[in-house]
């Protein structure tokens, strides 16, 4: 499938088979993601991969009640780790540049499990406490992103995005 076919086609999965995601694709999603560009090539940050069953119900509840999250067979928590961009960019790499890296991060990981036959849905709504908790995430490290991925279950329809014209500026001196 082309870049823009893969584009075109992907949705945000909210119902998933309970088919099991092969262990190669996540290795090929989790190389993907590592292969993301960062600030400085530093990349700030980390990965936690959350496959129990219990954990994932866990999950759900950390963030108000989306089911989907037990209902795919793998999460991925995405987390700033300000520590490894601080030293070169200071404050805006520890407060902007650190969450930009994992949310690039974040995207890649929906493109290539797209391209894998998988579906995903990017999760920002939970409260980042119990989910740190939840995944082990150390107090150092932010949770930002939720990332269920598996297959399918009902794709939905295609919702309407904003016109270009609406969209897209042009600064011009």
């Amino acid at each position: 499938m082309d870049f823009f076919t893969l584009v075109n086609e992907r949705r945000s999965m909210r119902k998933y088979s309970n088919t099991p995601v092969e262990e190669e694709k996540v290795q090929k999603i989790l190389e993907t993601a590592n292969k993301a560009p960062s600030a400085g090539n530093l990349q700030g940050y980390e990965i936690y991969v959350v496959r129990d069953l219990k954990l994932r119900q866990e999950l759900v509840k950390a963030a108000w009640d989306q089911e989907f999250l037990a209902e795919s067979p793998i999460v991925l928590v995405f987390c700033t780790n300000p520590s490894r961009v601080i030293e070169r960019y200071k404050e805006r790499g520890s407060e902007l540049y650190c969450i930009q890296d994992a949310t690039i991060a974040c995207a890649f990981s929906m493109l290539a499990a797209k391209a894998l036959g998988l579906d995903t849905v990017w999760v920002g709504a939970f409260d980042e406490a119990s989910v740190r908790k939840i995944a082990k995430i150390p107090s150092n490290l932010r949770p930002v992103a939720l990332l269920p991925i598996g297959y399918a279950g009902k794709v939905p329809s295609l919702r309407p995005r904003r016109e270009l014209h609406d969209l897209v500026h042009e600064s011009s001196t």
